[in-house]
């Protein structure tokens, strides 16, 4: 079984757009999911799941009787998690390495913090960039509807 960690909201954002987790379909304990069911809530491919479960990216998922793969809610919960790092841009690697750590226990709380703390970094200078591209788009778009007078020279 796979473990996830929660943390609470930093009081110093505020972000409306924030989500709670998507509910689970099944309660806790009548937790069983086989791996086309994940596959389906999450949007992953079984191959993707299977190939997260050799890299160490999504270990120790419990298996049935014959064999096949049983997810269960907190298995769901890593993969909201997974996918959101992956939306980070972190690397796989880096992934990788904070699954580990998470399993090596709490001794590694500052060795995870930094490591998210580097992935935020990057995403903010990603938002920091898409903002300076949103500014000269809604410019150009400002020029084409009209909103404001075509200069004389138009940058291209």
């Amino acid at each position: 079984m796979t473990v996830i960690e929660s943390t609470p909201a930093d009081p110093r954002t505020t972000d409306a757009c924030a989500a709670p987790p998507p509910r689970h379909p099944r309660p806790d304990g009548q937790d069983h999911y086989s791996i086309s069911e994940v596959a389906a809530w999450t949007g992953l491919t079984a191959h993707t799941l299977r190939w997260y479960e050799r890299i160490g990216l999504m270990p120790h998922v419990d298996r049935s009787a014959t064999g096949q793969r049983r997810f269960t809610n907190r298995d769901l919960d890593w993969l909201t998690l997974i996918g959101k790092l992956r939306l980070t841009g972190m690397p796989v690697a880096a992934m990788v390495r904070y699954a580990e750590l998470v399993r090596a226990g709490d001794r590694t709380f500052d060795e995870r913090r930094e490591l998210l703390e580097a992935a935020r970094h990057d995403v903010l200078a990603r938002i920091t960039e898409l903002r300076e591209t949103l500014a000269v788009l809604d410019y150009k778009i400002d020029v084409y509807t009209g909103a404001r007078p075509a200069p004389e020279r138009v940058a291209p």
